[in-house]
């Protein structure tokens, strides 16, 4: 369950209305509508007065059209609201009812900053002067002072979150990995990530070649009924010229890493796999020295927008799936050829909810990528597919992958490389525990949705991933970062 769980309803009643206002052309003139329509007062809903909770409606649509929620835009394509986010206490460290107000002081004596002094009934920690140290909290023999985490910041990975002197929460962009933890950790909801989804309207009324592309972890979120030939059938509904199941670019990422894994295994060389974006910010933000060790494969997203692209030099690709990480890679990498725009699963239900367009249970017969290609969305599937894919090719090597599920075990697995202690030749690295299937903005979460995942996956064929790609001109684009 997400801490955010109850404002979730908010965030997508938001985009929604985007949506269906987008759809009209009527987005720039009732913009300003949305505040009031959902929050119509007097009663408050969900804060402590309705012009609050409106501020809060209005910088939400601006992240739904791609702005910036304020007026500073960093770039970063996860963005803090700054008006939810001023209910969190300013310090992390407070005094609490234990508090003796005991002779021996010592927790003032164990400041070194001054930021504790003696109150009439308990001590009182000055949040201006605290420098979050601890020290007070160790030293008081009652256990009286409460060290209170901010979520945001205790489930940054990469302490890339801090806060400003008003409280508010502030994302460091050259820290943060954009995997996306923090958004479902705040209970205030006051972090969230720009979205494409006005952009990806106006293609489709456009009349231009816009194609989906949705996922390998997209099997089981649903049901077990809902196929990737629901998924089509929906997109085409919408309004898109065609649809893709990315599991095929899970094949076309593992043939060719294949290749750079053999090729750096001759020469003694150690690599780290490129499809997942968190996994590849990390690499190139938190250990530069190693950002040559990245695999010049591209993901198995840009691998398939790249091979529609051959086909059909006007198309607009968008990917779907539970990954806010991808939004990065499109803005932030600019790789050529990879997907236009990248929407997650809520965004594109409320494209399809603006256009009175609901999933329909389908026959699961229409398979375009191999059981190694699906089940690159969890961790582990990487490698099995990679090791699959060069038994095929008869690459007699014996290499050794580090498997690193999470963020955690992805900052351990690169610093034990950076020190030149790593044991293994490779690492697959995934930033979100569980690899993709536990991404930051899946339907379900990838426990609830094993099962359906599992009753998909045993109904695919036995094809290998050289017989699968052998379908498709692989020769019409490169599967290598240009």
């Amino acid at each position: 369950m997400y801490a955010d769980e109850n404002v979730i309803r908010i965030k997508h009643d938001v985009l929604y209305e985007v949506a269906k206002l987008a759809f009209a052309g009527e987005l720039e003139e009732k913009r300003d509508n949305i505040a009031m329509s959902l929050i119509p007062g007097p009663t408050p809903q969900f804060r402590c007065c309705i012009y609050k909770e409106r501020e809060i409606i209005r910088q939400r649509v601006r992240l739904a059209e791609g702005k910036a929620p304020g007026l500073i835009d960093d770039g970063n394509v996860i963005q803090v609201i700054s008006s939810a986010c001023e209910d969190c206490p300013i310090s992390s460290y407070s005094v609490t009812e234990n508090c003796q107000n005991c002779a021996g002081k010592a927790c003032i004596n164990a400041c070194k900053f001054g930021a504790i002094e003696s109150g009439r009934h308990r001590s009182h920690i000055d949040p201006a002067k605290c420098k979050e140290c601890g020290k007070c909290a160790q030293a008081c023999p009652y256990n009286a002072i409460a060290h209170l985490k901010r979520p945001c910041k205790f489930s940054c990975p990469v302490n890339a979150i801090t806060y400003d002197e008003h409280g508010i929460s502030v994302i460091d962009k050259d820290k943060c990995i954009r995997c996306g933890k923090c958004v479902h950790s705040c209970p205030f909801g006051a972090i969230g990530s720009k979205t494409s989804i006005v952009q990806v309207i106006e293609a489709l009324k456009s009349g231009k070649h816009v194609y989906a592309m949705a996922a390998p972890a997209t099997e089981g979120q649903f049901g077990d009924d809902i196929t990737m030939e629901s998924w089509k059938k929906a997109m085409l509904e919408v309004g898109f010229t065609d649809f893709y199941d990315v599991s095929l670019g899970g094949d076309m990422t593992a043939a060719y890493e294949a290749e750079e894994w053999a090729e750096a295994y001759k020469e003694g060389k150690k690599k780290v796999t490129s499809c997942c974006p968190g996994f590849v910010n990390l690499a190139r933000l938190h250990y530069p020295e190693l950002a040559e060790c990245v695999s010049t494969t591209v993901s198995p997203m840009c691998g398939v927008s790249r091979l529609i692209k051959a086909k059909d030099p006007e198309a607009v690709t968008v990917f779907i799936g539970p990954c806010l990480a991808k939004k990065s890679e499109i803005a932030d990498q600019k790789i050529p050829g990879n997907a236009d725009y990248a929407l997650t699963y809520s965004e594109i239900r409320a494209i399809m909810k603006a256009k009175s367009v609901v999933l329909q249970p389908c026959g699961n017969d229409s398979q375009i990528g191999s059981i190694y290609g699906k089940r690159f969305a969890n961790s582990g599937g990487v490698t099995a597919a990679v090791l699959q894919s060069l038994k095929e090719s008869e690459e007699n090597i014996e290499a050794k992958v580090c498997v690193a599920n999470g963020a955690a075990e992805c900052k351990k697995a690169l610093l034990l490389m950076k020190a030149g202690r790593l044991p293994e030749d490779f690492i697959e690295g995934m930033a979100c525990e569980g690899g993709c299937v536990g991404g930051p903005s899946a339907f379900n979460d990838q426990f609830s949705s094993k099962k359906n995942r599992e009753t998909l996956l045993s109904q695919v064929d036995g094809r290998g991933i050289h017989e699968n790609l052998s379908n498709y001109d692989m020769e019409s684009m490169s599967m290598h970062r240009e």
